[in-house]
């Protein structure tokens, strides 16, 4: 099946207290009905290879959140038609389609404002009182479970899946590291092929990669924050296969400046992750016309360092956020493209 050349990615939007909303209202949808609210107005089209989930960031408008996600696609289209050579692993077909979380981000670009945002997304998903992460797993849950399985017998003759990718800005990366860490254990579902990660049996769902760019949260998140999002003797880890990438850059203010100000410390997206409960690995963001070494982003966790490329403008470097929108480049779509291709 033919995929259109601008899918308009499908969009999920949540209240302040993580609700799912009924298209178009401030009604949630009660957490029963998640489900069939899903099935009603969530399809996945056929044609579709690639399955994103992106959630924004601080100070994004809705509408901004699902053509951020849109253009980086395209990007990644554009990409791949210029030097399909360069993508090897997606020679058979790339036809992506996201679905773009969307949540109430917007204050005054101020350290009140930068707390209150980061306080409702804390609220969004604290136990008892957030629904977030239970929304964002079940939609996660419910994707896989309507995705092509790209092992399966019949898909691997074809040279064909639906592979499902993750992808957030700032605490939208808060907002997917808290779902796939809290998804609810679900039949095994067979492996896909790719990472050297192998496939636990226990997990509800496989997440083929997950990229974060400028992560707002502390840098030492992973231990503090999400202590079993990797497997460990205890618990067998989120259900995320391929590697966890996030980038980060010196130029960024709000996980700098404002981050320090608000934490005391810098954030992920300012300097990269520091302490961990896994190994990780250090790289460069690299131009489009450079390949990723496989070494390099076969991690559980991947730290690129993109000061060199997002440093924003001259009207941006000094304005509050200062480069922590700088990621919408034809660089990141490449990275982007490159988890894709080697999920396969």
């Amino acid at each position: 099946m033919t995929a259109p050349s601008s899918p308009r990615p499908a969009e999920v939007d949540l209240d302040e207290q993580g609700r799912i909303l009924v298209p178009d209202t401030c009604t949630p949808v009660p957490p029963q009905r998640i489900r069939e609210h899903l099935e009603r107005h969530l399809r996945i089209p056929a044609w579709a290879s690639d399955i994103y989930v992106y959630v924004h960031g601080w100070r994004t408008p809705p509408s901004t959140a699902t053509q951020t996600a849109a253009r980086l696609l395209r990007q990644a289209l554009d990409l791949r038609s210029a030097r399909p050579a360069r993508y090897p692993g997606v020679t058979a077909g790339y036809r992506p389609w996201s679905v773009v979380v969307r949540w109430p981000s917007s204050s005054l670009p101020s350290l009140k404002g930068y707390r209150r945002i980061r306080d409702r997304a804390h609220a969004m998903s604290a136990p008892g009182v957030g629904q977030a992460p239970y929304v964002l797993a079940h939609l996660l849950g419910y994707l896989d479970d309507r995705r092509a399985n790209p092992a399966s017998p019949s898909v691997l003759a074809n040279r064909s899946g639906q592979y499902l990718h993750l992808m957030g800005h700032s605490f939208g990366g808060r907002f997917l590291c808290e779902a796939v860490q809290r998804a609810a254990e679900r039949p095994p579902r067979p492996p896909v092929l790719g990472w050297s990660t192998p496939r636990d049996p226990r997990q509800p769902f496989t997440v083929d990669s997950m990229l974060i760019f400028q992560m707002a949260a502390p840098r030492d998140a992973f231990t503090r924050h999400f202590p079993t999002l990797f497997p460990c003797e205890e618990n067998p880890g989120a259900p995320l296969r391929g590697p966890l990438v996030l980038t980060h850059s010196r130029w960024d203010r709000a996980t700098g400046f404002w981050h320090l100000r608000a934490e005391g410390a810098t954030g992920i997206g300012h300097s990269g992750v520091g302490a961990a409960p896994v190994p990780q690995f250090t790289t460069r963001l690299l131009p489009t016309e450079a390949v990723y070494p496989q070494q390099a982003l076969d991690h559980r966790i991947v730290n690129v360092d993109a000061g060199w490329l997002y440093r924003g403008g001259r009207h941006t470097r000094l304005a509050p956020a200062g480069a922590h929108s700088d990621f919408q480049r034809a660089e990141s779509a490449h990275l982007l493209l490159t988890l894709a291709e080697r999920s396969r």
